[in-house]
């Protein structure tokens, strides 16, 4: 436990990340009916997808996700997969993360998201990303 709160587990945290990411893919294909709608206007028909080659939209995708997530966590302390699980994201003193410590934890989420499979094997339920930058993932209210 953390400032009263219990650590979240593998399952939340992951059913959080999900949704974390769902809302990135919905968010993404926003973007590319846009650019095909902006397109389709200056252009004429037929409407089109861009064609993005994968050497730009990985890493433009890896930041747009590092920024969502770290954005979300130290301006909220939340991402809107983790308000659905209620599971919030603090230092290990219980205060929201600064940006740069965020942005940080959201590079190493995103980079390696199999460091969440470390959660099981702590004893304070923390991923691989929470050791590096000494973060807590804790379930948003008190746990009765």
């Amino acid at each position: 436990m953390t400032g009263g709160r219990e650590a979240a587990g593998i399952v939340s945290r992951g059913l959080a990340a999900l949704v974390d990411a769902l809302v990135l893919a919905l968010i993404g294909l926003a973007v590319e009916v846009g650019a095909g709608c902006a397109r389709l206007v200056v252009l004429g028909p037929p409407f089109q997808f861009p064609d993005v080659p994968n050497w730009i939209a990985g890493p433009v995708a890896w930041a747009f996700a590092v920024c969502y997530l770290g954005g979300s966590w130290s301006v909220v302390g939340a991402t809107p997969g983790g308000r659905l699980m209620g599971v919030c994201v603090t230092d290990r003193a219980g205060r929201r993360l600064r940006a740069p410590r965020a942005l940080a934890r959201a590079a190493l989420s995103v980079s390696f998201p199999l460091g969440l499979l470390w959660i099981p094997f702590s004893g304070r339920r923390a991923a691989l990303p929470d050791l590096v930058v000494r973060s807590t993932v804790s379930y948003d209210r008190p746990y009765a």
